[in-house]
């Protein structure tokens, strides 16, 4: 007869290995999904324009002492009194660190949503590799897949995301070096301040941020009447409550101040912070964060259903 610790440790394997061909059956749709979407907001798009070194004229712009005199337009300079520098436009690779995550939690799909929160998440995490890649940026995923700049990078990344270990919690980014994007994508549940503790250290380190939390509508409306049982996915604790209509109230405020913290914290930091419900549309989350990246922030949503905080 097996031992309890042995039997434990073969139902956890097999939860493990079930999870991982769970995702990797969903991995396939989500990346047809992806370029669906991607396809639809590029036709809108027209390219990440920014200050550089590039080849292509950005803008005109003072001169400041210590510049080298080659750059100095001087067409433009004999208009007026001032002397003008003509900037081009940034062309430079740059690399974008994107991560979805796809712990247990993530797995939670309410009759109220179209998909679950992993699909989701999937989802807009491929269509900006998708985007990002076809306008030559370098496209990486935090201890699954270093950094590419290849047409293809979706394609890899959702590769490599379906042989990926199964993990939890934020990823380890120590790998990562010199000034970077990275986006984050998942339900961020955990109290405000501890995803802070574990974010703050990647702003100092000079990170660019963008955090996208994906929420299911019933976590954020809480429809449940009566005797209810609620179920935490990463534990399996278990809570009854008798009239689960008596906690709406204050379950939904402590919901919404969680989110507001953590986007408080977030914008101190200089991140930006977007969060999305599965029962809209996955490219209204796909062009808030790629106006950040492309230094066009969306503006500020007023609607708890979903937006820029």
């Amino acid at each position: 007869m097996a031992s309890i610790g042995q039997i434990v440790e073969k139902t956890s394997s097999s939860e493990v290995l079930s999870r991982a061909q769970q995702r990797a059956m969903l991995v396939p749709d989500c990346m047809v999904e992806a370029r669906r979407i991607a396809n639809t907001v590029i036709a809108g798009w027209h390219g990440r324009r920014q200050r550089g070194i590039g080849e292509n004229f950005w803008q005109f712009r003072p001169y400041a002492e210590g510049e080298s005199l080659s750059r100095i337009d001087w067409r433009r300079s004999a208009r007026d009194d001032h002397t003008y520098v003509r900037d081009r436009e940034w062309e430079a690779a740059h690399t974008v660190w994107l991560w979805a995550d796809m712990s247990p939690s993530m797995m939670y799909k309410s009759t109220m949503a179209l998909v679950s929160k992993e699909s989701r998440a999937l989802v807009i995490m491929l269509a900006l590799a998708e985007i990002l890649a076809r306008s030559g940026e370098r496209i990486g995923c935090p201890g699954i897949m270093e950094p590419v700049s290849a047409r293809n990078a979706a394609e890899r990344l959702a590769a490599a995301i379906m042989h990926a270990p199964v993990t939890s919690g934020l990823p380890d980014t120590a790998m990562i070096r010199g000034q970077s994007d990275i986006v984050l994508i998942g339900d961020f549940l955990d109290n405000a301040d501890t995803v802070m503790s574990r974010i703050s250290p990647l702003g100092r380190r000079g990170l660019r941020g963008h955090v996208v939390e994906v929420a299911d509508p019933a976590e954020e409306t809480f429809p449940y009447t009566g005797r209810t049982e609620f179920t935490d996915p990463e534990t399996g604790e278990k809570l009854v409550s008798g009239r689960a209509e008596t906690i709406r109230d204050q379950y939904q405020r402590a919901y919404l101040a969680r989110r507001e913290a953590l986007g408080d914290g977030l914008r101190r930091l200089g991140w930006s912070f977007v969060f999305h419900r599965t029962d809209h549309l996955a490219s209204e989350a796909l062009v808030a964060v790629h106006g950040y990246l492309s230094g066009m922030p969306a503006p500020r949503a007023t609607s708890l259903a979903g937006g820029v905080l």
